[in-house]
């Protein structure tokens, strides 16, 4: 038995997926007793652990009867499930990370919290170095496309701030870097779609937070035609579940379906 087993605690709920993948990656799966409904990785979660939270919304009954004596959530759209928690004595951990140093960084917390430091050091090592590869991979494509990223569509929301920099990571450059700043999904809605005509991207990726992506459709809005990603059918769907959890899901599948997008994309326009 590893002198650390018991350390930390030893019943936790994750109320979002990233908790979950990142305690199956550590080897700490067996301290789980609640996952969110949303979790698709590993598979095995799904099976193996009962489902008592959405995003937005908790068993609050279902969690206690599960005696937890550590919940973990995701940004201050948690904030009220933290709150009902708090207030039957349970401790609760809302982490709010929201860029690629920052998911390393969580990985690395989480791990602490339950024991395993030095595992999940390793770990987020082991993320760094396949995104370091990639981004020198990136470095040697001849040109570097234009990038609109969606993560909704009603309305057009863009990417969050570690999706822009994963795509810079793949070798593209997000049209909406200023934006990918902003934090909360409110401040990312474009306004005025039009804006992506004028800042003419290459590529489209959408990403509808758990609805298919279609691209027909975003090709049929107004005026979006004559776009050079429209116009030479370069849409792309990238699953939600790979790229809109802030955890090693997008520095691993999430940044690879990006990147290999982007390498095809720059062999024929290179």
């Amino acid at each position: 038995m590893r002198q650390n087993a018991r350390m930390g605690p030893q019943r936790i709920v994750c109320l979002t997926e990233e908790p979950t993948e990142t305690l199956y990656a550590l080897g700490e799966q067996d301290r789980i007793v609640g996952i969110s409904g949303f979790t698709v990785r590993p598979a095995i979660a799904r099976r193996e652990k009962p489902k008592v939270s959405a995003f937005t919304s908790a068993k609050i009954g279902e969690i206690l009867k599960l005696q937890p004596d550590f919940v973990v959530g995701f940004s201050d759209i948690q904030a009220e499930i933290a709150s009902a928690l708090i207030k039957h004595g349970i401790e609760v951990w809302i982490s709010n990370h929201r860029s690629v140093e920052g998911i390393l960084d969580y990985v690395c917390r989480l791990g602490a919290l339950v024991g395993a430091g030095e595992r999940a050091h390793a770990y987020a090592e082991v993320l760094r170095r396949g995104l370091d590869a990639i981004a020198e991979a990136s470095t040697r494509l001849k040109r570097r496309p234009r990038v609109y990223f969606e993560e909704w569509d009603e309305p057009p929301i863009s990417g969050i701030q570690w999706v822009a920099e994963i795509v810079r990571i793949a070798g593209g450059d997000d049209i909406f870097p200023e934006r990918a700043a902003e934090p909360l999904a409110r401040q990312r809605i474009l306004e005025d779609p039009d804006e992506v005509i004028r800042r003419a991207p290459d590529i489209i990726f959408g990403s509808w937070c758990g609805k298919k992506f279609r691209p027909e459709r975003v090709a049929a809005r107004e005026g979006w035609a004559a776009m050079n990603a429209v116009r030479t059918g370069q849409l792309f769907e990238i699953k939600s579940a790979d790229i809109l959890q802030p955890g090693p899901a997008a520095l691993t599948d999430g940044v690879r379906a990006i990147a290999d997008v982007i390498q095809r994309w720059a062999e024929r326009h290179g």
